[in-house]
């Protein structure tokens, strides 16, 4: 498939994500880094989001919950170029029946080739990042030109 090149914004659209026994860690871990997560829009799904707005006190635009399909509209958004950055703490001890939505929205991440962090350490790096509150050039599937190529 031919690529395009975008320029993510330098204030990112970040989604925050986590299973049920990782939402706790996520919430410390945002915690820490409240200060450089307030410069960006944030959005998680919804039990997660309810709760990130409740402890760090920032606008979280909350989706619907996972279990009722929050992951599938995260993927919706990262394919319509809607998310710039995914930090998604699975439960790597609980393999079902969550493997296909974390494959599921991995997948189309990779695809979308956005910064994806699974772990505090992952986390941590993005974070750190100079890239992560400046702009940054990358590689998009071009839909248009895939398009040409199939009619």
């Amino acid at each position: 498939m031919q690529k395009k090149l975008i320029t993510s914004p330098a204030r990112k659209r970040i989604a925050l994500v986590a299973h049920d026994n990782m939402k706790a860690e996520l919430t410390q871990w945002a915690q820490k880094h409240k200060e450089q997560l307030i410069k960006h829009d944030l959005m998680a799904t919804g039990t997660t989001g309810n709760l990130l707005h409740k402890h760090l006190d920032v606008p979280i635009q909350a989706l619907i919950s996972g279990p009722l399909g929050g992951d599938q509209q995260l993927g919706g958004l990262i394919a319509e170029g809607k998310i710039d950055v995914l930090i998604f703490f699975w439960d790597p001890f609980e393999p079902m029946p969550h493997d296909p939505d974390i494959k599921a929205l991995l997948r189309v991440a990779a695809v979308w080739n956005i910064p994806i962090a699974c772990s505090v350490s992952s986390a941590n790096f993005l974070v750190s990042s100079p890239l992560f509150n400046e702009p940054y050039e990358r590689l998009i599937p071009d839909y248009d030109a895939y398009l040409k190529e199939r009619l």
